[in-house]
């Protein structure tokens, strides 16, 4: 049977129809779900894409945590249903608080629009299952409010608890703390990433393909679980 990847749409997503073609090109179906739907339709993962969700008014992510959708996602992310979050889709989950710290403005204040290389720090989670140990990977960084910042006792966690997903490598884009690309969860269900792995799917379009092991991964871990 093939696996149904949901891919929230908010006011302002960009990256929607990006990340429904990776989840295509990966082999699995893209089930759009709508911001103001509770409803999941049984979908076997969730992405939250990048973009701008409601403007980004207030704060990156912050409106976006209280809608129904996200409801839905935060009980299910709890039982754990795989839940990727792109850019500002990471934001909206440090926000819904299903992952630590938050994204604030990039140290030298500029919007970062780059190839970054990155290193896969951790290959067990339910989205990088299928990369290599401390696997070396390029894909697009575009961000203006990328910085991650935590407490030093969250970072601390993160560190030994071996949830830094993915770190900067080759130069840090926007000051993140620890040089952190990517987190988890504790679990390992529940992913955030700065950089855009659906925009490294494809040969013509992409500096690289090394994106689309984050969305083959993730079928590969569903498969397992069955």
């Amino acid at each position: 049977m093939t696996a149904r990847i949901g891919v929230v749409t908010f006011p302002g997503s960009l990256d929607d129809r990006d990340a429904a073609r990776a989840v295509h090109l990966a082999g699995a179906a893209a089930i759009p779900l709508w911001h103001a739907d509770a409803e999941l339709y049984g979908v076997d993962a969730v992405i939250l894409p990048g973009g701008f969700s409601y403007g980004d008014y207030l704060r990156a992510g912050a409106i976006a945590r209280f809608s129904a959708v996200m409801e839905s996602i935060v009980r299910a992310a709890g039982d754990g249903l795989p839940v990727l979050g792109i850019c500002n889709g990471f934001q909206v989950l440090c926000e819904a608080h299903l992952l630590p710290g938050a994204l604030t403005r990039n140290q030298h204040l500029h919007f970062r629009n780059r190839d970054q290389g990155l290193r896969i720090e951790n290959n067990t989670t339910s989205w990088t299952v299928g990369y290599q140990p401390r696997q070396e990977i390029v894909i697009p960084v575009k961000n203006g409010e990328g910085c991650y910042m935590a407490d030093a006792r969250t970072l601390d966690e993160l560190e030994g608890e071996g949830r830094v997903v993915a770190r900067y490598i080759r130069g840090n884009p926007n000051g993140s703390l620890h040089d952190i690309a990517a987190i988890s969860n504790a679990a390992g269900n529940v992913v955030g990433i700065m950089p855009h792995p659906e925009h490294a799917v494809e040969v013509l379009t992409g500096p690289s393909i090394d994106g689309l092991g984050i969305f083959t991964s993730v079928l590969a871990h569903l498969g397992a679980r069955v």
